[in-house]
């Protein structure tokens, strides 16, 4: 047993459940909270009763951003918060972008909530994303100073597009859900209520009647290839 702090994960037969866990802070994203994000993934990765990962958000925010209520000395890695939020708690544990893109099992962002900067990013290595009616999504980064992080701008044109992503990412307004699934986004939005069962109905379509190993050659294929110049590389695989 795994005692995390800032998420919690829960075994729901071959799935797992990871819910970002500071609903006071609207699931602001840390430092430890990646760190924990990962260790997940990598649990995940390893145990083979694990077939998919859902993350989801606790209370009414999926995630609101990074923490930065610390103001400018946010930004500080070298004083206490800046570095709680923005340097990793375990340098050597990876970052979660790589642990989410690597992963050989497929996982599903259930955004219940608002979702902006890191807590919309956060999501783009995932495989699915669907999000609840009334969700507000932002790539808010051009109205703090910011640029997109998490490897956002290499993965959100692959999702949605160039003409899209720049609309979003250069204006760093916020959008509603269905802005999001007629952008592509997310593939569906649901009611509050029904969106964790609806998660686990995309995650056992993909895992009831699949073969794991395909699942695992499968998802790395179709995300690594998707920008190759040729198909060649990929015939000989």
């Amino acid at each position: 047993v795994v005692n995390y702090e800032h998420i919690r994960c829960d075994i729901d037969g071959p799935l797992m459940i990871v819910t970002l866990n500071r609903p006071e802070k609207l699931n602001a994203y840390t430092g430890q909270m990646g760190a924990e994000i990962t260790h997940a993934f990598n649990r995940a990765d390893s145990d083979d009763n694990i077939r998919a990962i859902i993350v989801t958000g606790a209370g009414r925010a999926f995630c609101a951003g990074a923490d930065v209520s610390g103001g400018a000395a946010s930004f500080d890695t070298s004083g206490k918060h800046g570095a709680g939020v923005f340097a990793s708690a375990n340098p050597g544990g990876g970052r979660f972008g790589e642990a989410i893109f690597n992963c050989r099992k497929p996982s599903i962002a259930a955004i219940n909530g608002g979702a902006v900067g890191v807590g919309i990013t956060m999501t783009l290595p995932m495989d699915v994303r669907i999000a609840a009616k009334g969700a507000k999504i932002g790539f808010i980064f051009a109205r703090r100073g910011l640029v997109p992080e998490a490897g956002s701008a290499w993965f959100l044109p692959k999702l949605v597009g160039l003409p899209q992503a720049l609309r979003w990412c250069l204006s760093g307004r916020t959008f509603d859900a269905d802005e999001a699934r007629d952008g592509g986004l997310v593939s569906e939005v649901v009611e509050p209520a029904e969106l964790l069962n609806r998660a686990k109905e995309i995650a056992r379509e993909m895992t009831e009647a699949t073969s794991a190993v395909s699942v695992a050659l499968t998802r790395q294929m179709l995300w690594r290839f998707a920008g190759a110049h040729a198909p060649f590389e990929l015939l000989d695989i």
